[in-house]
């Protein structure tokens, strides 16, 4: 089973899937051929993947109370129906199972952006230089989590006022133009803060460091956006993505074009900047 796992991360590698779906589909069907540990990949049938999806309505959420989301299921659904697909394309097996299979899909919960004033008592909350410019790469530069831990110090160059993001999702680069002030407030990170933390760096290339000195992890960023939101009295729910969601829209708001803002967040499709960016059907006809 490890090799057939492998090879289908190398797969996706190949496909240019983000790092972390690298990691989390193959995980999700490695738990599908244990749950059916004495099947081999050829001998699965569609009543093999029905008593999966089952089992996953009433699975336990390993770390938190209550069972799986809507959408962590089919998180496994479509790892499924991506792994047979492989074993399809390269001959190990004759028929595809899950091919005709059809699954329910979640429901997608719009998520309301913030607005600039609720924007502006995050900024005036924030009590240090790097909590500033953990909102200014969320808020100002739109960056996803995975992104904003990717960064290294190299890829920011304050004088030019542009931010490079090197591998986004899908591989995919692109540069963000930012204003002086975000420019000079990242800056005053990195001579200041950052500075004294390199002192005991372990990651010299990383932008933001933690307090030991390490490039600071994903949860460790929606731990301290959080209590930033908390500490401002903000009561509606508030993500990093929200934060992304939120710049989106005050940029069509502000006039920019559909296709300037797909630039900006990094999509593929202008689709995909549509459905992630919710304004007002006025807003829309104004574009």
């Amino acid at each position: 089973m490890t090799k057939t796992i492998q090879d289908f991360r190398n797969y996706l590698l190949q496909l240019g899937y983000s790092k972390s779906s690298v990691y989390m589909l193959p995980e999700c069907v490695k738990e599908f051929l244990e749950y059916h540990s004495t099947t081999t990949p050829e001998a699965v049938t569609q009543k093999h993947i029905e008593s999966f999806y089952n089992w996953l309505q009433v699975r336990p959420h390993k770390r938190n109370e209550g069972g799986l989301s809507e959408s962590y299921i089919y998180h496994h659904v479509y790892a499924l129906k991506l792994f047979f697909s492989y074993l399809e394309e390269t001959g190990q097996i004759k028929y595809n199972p899950i091919s005709v299979m059809k699954f329910k899909r979640p429901k997608h919960n719009t998520r309301e952006p913030l607005t600039k004033a609720e924007i502006n008592r995050l900024f005036e909350t924030a009590q240090t230089l790097k909590e500033t410019a953990m909102l200014h790469l969320f808020y100002s530069c739109g960056l996803r989590r995975s992104e904003a831990v990717e960064l290294n110090t190299k890829d920011i160059h304050f004088k030019s006022c542009l931010l490079y993001v090197r591998e986004g999702k899908g591989h995919k680069r692109r540069a963000i133009p930012m204003t002086v002030k975000v420019s000079e407030e990242l800056e005053n990170y990195y001579l200041q803060e950052r500075s004294d933390s390199q002192r005991k760096a372990k990651d010299t290339e990383a932008f933001i460091l933690n307090r030991i000195g390490s490039r600071m992890r994903g949860d460790s960023y929606n731990r301290i956006i959080k209590e930033i939101v908390k500490t401002s009295g903000i009561a509606r729910l508030c993500t990093l993505h929200h934060l992304r969601h939120s710049i989106a829209t005050h940029l069509l708001e502000n006039g920019l074009s559909l296709e300037n803002v797909r630039d900006f967040l990094g999509h593929s499709y202008l689709e995909a900047t549509q459905i992630y960016t919710k304004v007002s059907k006025y807003q829309l006809k104004s574009l």
